[in-house]
């Protein structure tokens, strides 16, 4: 068994991993603070380094980069509690093996040793750090540093990916974030919603078409794809294309060619496709409405986006990621309070993120402070969207006129805020002679 370094001021944690390596056959060096790492580093080779990310003056990256720098082939095995996709982006980058979200079973970290050990003579090459991008992915629950790991993974590589997960886990984000994070970076990005065109002018949207192809087109139309030459495409709601579509797609995958309508011949382009979905696709194919051969040409890679309600942990930083943004933009100053992120965490969340979005939004307009009233009121009036114009409180008129005010009469982003359709806000704004 090799002697391997634990790195992990937590005297608990640092007692508890210590004590079931040694049950294990390991030896273990532990030390609790960066310098007595990077001492142990210069003195000594281990093939195996576990540090935790956030420790003193100095990170678990400056312990990596010194055991990198000691013995390119040392497998190091990073802990946090605090993870985003920038810190698994500069680990991955620096080369460690691992990356494992706090809390943990032991089991995953013996399971992450076991197989260092089985890979620690493969050449792991260390990349050059780079500046790293913002994003708007939220979150240091275990699922979602899973879901950073695999998109830091395939972003450099060409590889067809689909993203799943109900409406509003931010499919949308993750795509982007792969295209953010890939060679094409510097190229388009276009996110084509399959499910708001019609069957019949999809082919024309992603292939585009020439000039008399049919009734109205007057000049030739470039397509989605070639828009799109040397970046990427994000096909969303890719379980709402036409059965027919499918193949005329699937070609495409395999090729690379397009034909736009009405055009003699096709051309060549460079895309990536990335597609996502909430519908189960697999459940689609044994029910005959999506064809098997696209499916598994799609299903190269498969990032499943967790629902909010099983990743409660995050409600705290998309919260207070989602206040900044919209204090900032209606200037305004509204706190979040310890009751409001409890009420936060024990709703249910149907929506997902887009829906925890939204009534922060709401409430950075309407509520001087979130707290477990504002947050359940708001809930109220958000669940009953759907009741007649007539059954609202004659109140909401001033909330509506307050929330138009805050969005300079800008009626659709009041409609989102206020968690009704734009349509029922206009029979209000009639209503009120406004």
């Amino acid at each position: 068994m090799p002697r391997l370094l634990l790195v992990e001021d937590d005297p608990a944690l640092q007692f508890t991993i210590q004590v079931a390596l040694e049950e294990k056959g390991y030896a273990v060096d532990a030390v609790s603070t960066t310098d007595e790492a990077i001492e142990r580093l210069t003195g000594n080779a281990y093939p195996i380094v576990i540090s935790d990310i956030y420790i003193d003056q100095r990170t678990g990256l400056d312990v990596l980069n010194a055991a990198k720098s000691k013995d390119p082939q040392c497998s190091v095995i990073l802990m946090t509690g605090r993870g985003t996709v920038e810190t698994v982006m500069a680990a991955t980058r620096g080369g460690a093996f691992d990356y494992i979200a706090k809390p943990f079973e032991l089991d995953v970290m013996l399971d992450a040793i076991e197989r260092a050990e089985a890979s620690r003579n493969q050449e792991d090459e260390a990349e050059e750090e780079e500046e790293l991008p913002e994003t708007e992915m939220i979150g240091s629950s275990p699922a979602m540093i899973d879901i950073y790991k695999t998109v830091v993974r395939v972003a450099p590589t060409d590889v067809t990916v689909v993203i799943e997960g109900e409406t509003g886990t931010g499919k949308d984000l993750a795509a982007r974030m792969i295209h953010r994070l890939s060679a094409r970076s510097s190229q388009p990005f276009i996110a084509v919603d399959c499910g708001t065109i019609a069957s019949t002018l999809l082919e024309s949207e992603l292939f585009g078409a020439v000039r008399g192809a049919y009734t109205g087109a007057e000049r030739d139309r470039q397509g989605v794809f070639e828009a799109a030459n040397r970046g990427t495409v994000f096909l969303d709601e890719i379980g709402e294309i036409d059965l027919n579509f499918q193949l005329a797609l699937l070609r495409f995958l395999e090729t690379h060619e397009i034909r736009p309508v009405g055009a003699a011949r096709s051309k060549t382009v460079d895309v990536r496709v990335l597609a996502a979905t909430n519908k189960d696709l697999q459940r689609m194919v044994e029910d005959d409405k999506f064809r098997e051969d696209l499916w598994h040409r799609l299903n190269v890679v498969r990032i499943e986006m967790p629902p909010l309600r099983e990743r409660r942990g995050d409600i705290r930083d998309l919260t207070r990621f989602f206040l900044n943004k919209f204090n900032d933009r209606y200037h305004r100053d509204v706190k979040l309070t310890e009751s409001g992120i409890k009420a936060l965490q024990d709703y249910t969340w149907p929506g997902n993120v887009r829906q925890l979005q939204h009534l922060v939004e709401r409430l950075s307009v309407l509520a001087d402070r979130i707290d477990a009233a504002s947050v359940n009121q708001a809930l109220t009036v958000m669940e009953s969207r759907e009741k007649p114009v007539e059954t609202l409180a004659d109140a909401e008129e001033d909330q509506i006129r307050r929330v138009l005010a805050a969005t300079g009469g800008n009626k659709s982003k009041a409609a989102q805020i206020l968690g009704i359709e734009r349509k029922t806000l206009y029979r209000k704004l009639e209503k009120m002679k406004l």
